[in-house]
């Protein structure tokens, strides 16, 4: 699965929140089920007859604000780090990020380990892309010429096999469909209750909870995740935080040559544009 490429590794992070199978028996109005239904099939079949790659602008608040340039080839993807907090690297700091960018293309585990990654995150996000028809009670919210907006409620039926199960079977939220195309445009949620580990001896996580995802088409039929959003709060034993708190914006989307190299995406990642 490569980085950035369709709906299902832009869900990765609700993949890693909430993978895992679940039994349900989703009694909501066939009308917006199925407008799902047809969505996810269509995410699901572009996913993989897709086979471009691109490179991209990653801007990323996580403790300090960063930029990094991201190229996709056949055989990984390569992530240089330009700036932090709003500042490019010192001489030093672009040198030694230039030697972990030369590591990596280098090194036969790194790039397994990220293939690894890659392909179970995959996974996760095509487990969570299957649940969305029937995991939540549907109802169009809205119509405009462009997109159809669904309401979601938690499935009172979801029977959770696991803690990320759980926290699914409580978000509420919107889907938004574009309904020329059949894709999923965003997607966001919000916990509706908190969520205990242990019966809430070992965590808590706490209601309020957020992740959004938003989608857009950066060349005719292909689309790319452009925001992540996931801001879900909680504490653990010890007081451990046991949260996911992303902010992520990619853009400037340009398409990458096939057969293009590692060694070519590393030099075609030193620049900003």
């Amino acid at each position: 699965m490569k980085n950035s490429k369709s709906f299902l590794w832009s869900i990765v992070v609700l993949g890693r929140l909430f993978a895992g199978s679940l039994q349900m028996h989703a009694q909501a109005s066939p009308v917006p089920r199925e407008i799902v239904r047809t969505a996810m099939q269509t995410e699901l079949s572009a996913d993989l007859n897709d086979h471009s790659r691109w490179r991209y602008r990653d801007a990323q608040k996580d403790g300090s604000d960063t930029v990094s340039i991201v190229v996709e080839t056949d055989h990984g993807a390569v992530k240089r780090l330009v700036t932090r907090n709003g500042k490019p690297l010192s001489d030093s700091e672009a040198s030694t990020e230039d030697a972990k960018v030369q590591s990596f293309v280098h090194d036969p585990s790194q790039l397994a380990k990220q293939k690894r990654d890659g392909v179970q995150d995959g996974k996760n996000a095509e487990e969570l892309l299957r649940m969305l028809p029937d995991a939540f009670d549907w109802k169009l919210q809205s119509e405009d010429v462009k997109n159809l907006t669904l309401h979601f409620e938690p499935n009172p039926k979801f029977s959770p096999p696991d803690m990320q199960g759980r926290v699914l079977g409580q978000m509420a939220g919107e889907l938004v469909v574009d309904k020329g195309q059949n894709r999923i445009v965003t997607i966001s949620g919000k916990l509706t209750e908190d969520v205990t580990i242990g019966w809430g001896l070992l965590g808590r996580l706490r209601q309020g909870g957020t992740f959004r995802v938003e989608r857009r088409e950066v060349a005719p039929g292909l689309w790319q995740i452009t925001e992540t959003h996931v801001h879900i709060e909680g504490k653990a034993l010890f007081f451990k935080n046991i949260g996911q708190q992303q902010d992520e914006v990619q853009t400037d989307f340009v398409e990458v040559p096939h057969g293009t190299t590692l060694e070519q995406a590393a030099e075609m990642s030193k620049t900003m544009k």
